[in-house]
């Protein structure tokens, strides 16, 4: 496809497919009903497409990730007048969506109608109220890298073109740079997001270093002028940066990380548009830590068995005998780890064996688009250890990266060996399936083929994950790696964590809970090694309502499952299932369920 094609305005695409599945009626309609329907789906359209067209005008860097690609030469604006213009849309947009009367849609676009909606209301609350902007760097340095990975990661365009988009980009990031330091407030930072930034801010400087001064010499010589002439300004503007994080920043940083009830309750109502609220999650991920330990302590009892110096392993344990039965165990595991420099290899072996399993269980329809296996990029580090980076859902046929953070040079052997033992080779494979197959890769290439953009581009985080952590229950479920049962132990492990995060995330922002607490909870109670839960303990201080979406959206989708067996019964199939449920895109898995069963949307 040509370039002109690719680049059609979103409102045009959005208009052939907004609507791309017809209304289901469930009565016989009325012919005035018949008549109305298709207005309240057009007008519905042509807002949504407005209202894509106006998001990839405000956000130019999310744009070229989606792949749109008409503003890859632009950055944010996040100016006073820049935010103001933004809050204008937003709320604009909710006035207009408030006018039309969801009853009339079809039944997908009542799904897309409330998804959109959540996403304007969150999207004022977050403007107005949380204030990001004035508090959080991590804006700023995510912006900043993004700027340019996401030109120049993929092969969406000939190279002298995101060259030329990157150059444009790297003569204005002094200016995002400035407005970082006009709107952030050093009282309101808390200092654990100055620190973080003040190691990301020269990342960007990786990115140039790495994926754009290698290709300078494919450009014509006035253009290669310009490129070089716009890198020495970034490498200034990114040191002046540095200067005012560690001078001003970073001392004067007194804002604290918890960011209260009030706060959190409304932001985890946003990001998980689910029925399941603060209490509820907490219940139900207090009953799995209890029963997912009982579990871990009868595998430990099989292995364990004859072997010598094992602990006591009674029937009826109590919780010191359990703690104890688990942890030896476990060290089985352990003691089969890759080196410091094969972590990378490790998992591209673990990937290539995953699809293999997958291809002959045949329980869910396979990707035909590649997956590649990364480091991650320098200013992504930090938060989490690995992520899959699919494609946007306009760019069609490139790479999937599945990026793995190398282990710092600056570790000690004692904190290598901390983090290997944690990411030790079974670890790696379920590291692995979450990520890639039938994990994050797998599914994100599902919901790309699903015709609503605006769906694609507002996929619901509780359904992407919950799904790769259902994704690791089901690879056990079927016996992957011959029904290892140490695999099967690193499995429940892992499940612990997702529990956890639910739980240290409520706990951390709205009831205070303490770094020894928090350590308590991850070393002692879910198995976690010192450096894995360090580094979520900084992971749960830099962020909120984003840990839950792990546990919420698996508990999610394994009711769904429950549900569709239950109602299929002897003609449930695992394969219609999976390719049913990830048929829908990436919605919250409410609506999942309600377009799975033809219910009515809430």
């Amino acid at each position: 496809m040509s370039r002109l094609l690719r680049l059609l305005p979103l409102c045009v695409l959005l208009a052939a497919c907004s609507t791309a599945t017809p209304p289901k009626p469930a009565t016989q309609k009325s012919a005035t009903a018949v008549a109305t329907a298709p207005t309240a789906d057009t007008r519905f359209a042509d807002l949504s497409a407005r209202w894509l067209d106006g998001s990839m005008r405000a956000s130019p860097i999310s744009a070229t990730q989606i792949g749109d690609h008409r503003f890859d030469a632009e950055l944010d604006d996040l100016s006073a007048e820049g935010r103001k213009r933004d809050l204008d849309f937003s709320r604009g947009m909710l006035a207009e969506l408030d006018q039309l009367d969801r009853t009339r849609l079809s039944r997908e676009n009542q799904v897309d109608y409330s998804i959109l909606h959540n996403q304007l209301r969150s999207d004022i609350w977050a403007s107005e109220t949380l204030q990001g902007w004035a508090w959080d760097p991590q804006i700023y340095s995510q912006l900043a890298g993004g700027a340019l990975y996401n030109l120049m990661a993929r092969d969406f365009a000939p190279m002298p073109d995101r060259l030329r988009s990157a150059t444009a980009r790297m003569e204005k990031l002094p200016v995002l740079f400035a407005q970082m330091r006009a709107n952030l407030d050093p009282a309101r930072v808390p200092k654990i997001h100055a620190d973080t930034v003040s190691k990301q801010n020269k990342g960007v400087l990786s990115l140039v270093d790495g994926l754009i001064v290698p290709h300078a010499g494919e450009l014509p010589e006035a253009d290669r002028k310009r490129l070089e002439n716009a890198i020495a300004g970034l490498r200034k503007a990114v040191d002046e940066n540095q200067t005012w994080i560690d001078r001003q920043l970073v001392p004067n940083a007194k804002g604290d990380f918890r960011i209260g009830a009030a706060l959190y309750d409304a932001k985890l109502a946003f990001a998980l548009n689910s029925p399941l609220g603060r209490q509820d999650i907490r219940q139900r991920a207090e009953a799995a830590l209890a029963s997912t330990r009982t579990e871990m302590y009868a595998i430990a009892r099989k292995v364990l068995a004859g072997k010598p110096k094992a602990p006591p392993l009674p029937e009826h344990p109590s919780e010191a005998q359990q703690q104890k039965a688990i942890q030896a165990a476990l060290e089985l595991a352990y003691a089969d780890r890759p080196a410091r420099d094969e972590v990378v290899s490790t998992a591209e072996t673990a990937l290539a064996k995953a699809t293999a399993f997958v291809r002959a269980k045949n329980f869910v329809s396979l990707p035909d688009a590649p997956v590649k296996i990364i480091p991650m990029p320098e200013f992504q580090r930090g938060v989490a250890l690995a992520y899959c980076d699919s494609p946007g859902p306009l760019d069609k046929g490139l790479d999937t990266f599945y990026a793995v953070s190398p282990i710092p040079g600056d570790w000690t052997r004692k904190q290598v060996d901390s983090f290997l033992r944690e990411y030790n080779t079974r670890s790696i494979e379920e590291l692995t399936i979450h990520e890639a197959m039938p994990g994050h890769y797998l599914q994100l290439w599902h919901s790309n083929k699903y015709p609503s953009v605006l769906r694609a581009v507002l996929s619901s985080g509780s359904f992407v994950e919950g799904w790769a952590v259902y994704g690791e229950k089901l690879m056990v479920d079927e016996g992957y790696l011959d029904s290892d049962p140490l695999y099967h132990l690193v499995h429940l492990k892992w499940d612990l964590r997702a529990i956890a995060n639910a739980i240290l995330d409520q706990a951390i922002h709205v009831d205070g809970m303490t770094r020894e607490q928090a350590m308590q909870l991850m070393t002692v109670k879910t198995f976690q090694q010192e450096r894995e839960a360090a580094g979520k303990w900084v992971r749960a201080q830099l962020t909120s309502a984003q840990l839950p979406t792990y546990f919420v959206g698996w508990q999610e989708h394994l009711d769904l499952r429950r549900e569709a067996e239950k109602r299929w019964a002897d003609k449930f199939d695992l394969k219609r299932y999976h390719d049913t449920v990830l048929s829908f895109g990436s919605p919250p898995v409410r609506y999942a369920r309600e377009l799975m069963f033809d219910e009515a949307i809430d």
